[in-house]
């Protein structure tokens, strides 16, 4: 499979996740023949068994949450026994933040005993998987669970000072620590609404342009939209900050994939 990251789906924010206006099934990353899902929400699996060409889980080589709500996790479990062949394939390394794996985990304690090793995210924190490197340089300011966004590189040696190939901003609200962390070459926002709104600790579309205009990735993809980005027209956003900021921006939509090579 060509190096390439595919939106399984992108929803985002319970409304949109639970009447599946967008699909909610995270992004599938291959790159440097490695296979990573990144946030196997609601729908992830047969997301999976559905795309064209189909994505089969059991060459999976981890699986990645960001946080532990269930637009992000609601598949977790499911792709862990797709990944193993129900737990008869010992394989692959689940990474997520401490409160997804402690008191009320998301990841069931019986699925972890079918992969190779969980490992927990941390500020800072540096990982292998496969081929490649990721980080997860911020704790990310978000609904009161621990929340990291990544940084992934091309290989298991550039992930201490090297420029990311793909910086993911994940659920947080704006705050300006975020254009010094996430410098990649293609820079992945989750932007959940259009306007701010008081007490929603999500990223609207001005903050996703300041950062954009600060970091001056080689192209920008929204995607994770609320209800208010889907009537906004994701695409017609992503249209107007392309104009106002001189970058590649578009809109994701469900099943897109990105050639990665342009940006390597």
């Amino acid at each position: 499979m060509k190096d390439c990251i595919k939106f399984l789906g992108t929803a985002g924010a319970r409304f949109v996740v639970s009447k599946q206006l967008r699909s909610s099934g995270g992004m599938w990353l291959s790159l440097n023949n490695t296979q990573m899902l990144i946030d196997p929400g609601p729908g992830t699996l047969v997301r999976c068994v559905h795309s064209r060409p189909r994505l089969d889980p059991v060459q999976l080589d981890g699986i990645v949450l960001t946080h532990r709500h269930l637009d992000h996790c609601g598949d977790v479990n499911a792709m862990i026994e797709a990944m193993t062949q129900g737990g008869f394939k010992r394989k692959g390394i689940i990474f997520a933040p401490s409160d997804a794996l402690e008191e009320d985990p998301v990841v069931l304690r019986y699925a972890r005993d079918y992969v190779d090793g969980v490992v927990t995210l941390k500020e800072g924190g540096q990982y292998t998987i496969g081929n490649i490197s990721f980080s997860t340089p911020i704790k990310h300011q978000h609904g009161g669970v621990e929340t990291y966004g990544l940084n992934i590189y091309r290989d298991t040696k550039s992930n201490r000072g090297a420029k990311p190939l793909i910086s993911l901003i994940v659920d947080t609200r704006y705050f300006p620590a975020l254009v010094d962390y996430y410098t990649g070459s293609i820079l992945i926002l989750n932007v959940v609404q259009a306007t701010p709104m008081e007490g929603v600790d999500h990223l609207d579309v001005m903050g996703a342009q300041r950062i954009i205009a600060a970091v001056r990735p080689k192209l920008a993809i929204l995607t994770h939209f609320g209800m208010t980005m889907l009537r906004a027209k994701p695409w017609e956003v992503a249209g107007r900050i392309k104009r106002d900021t001189g970058h590649d921006v578009v809109a994701a939509s469900d099943g897109m994939a990105v050639d990665l090579e342009p940006y390597e």
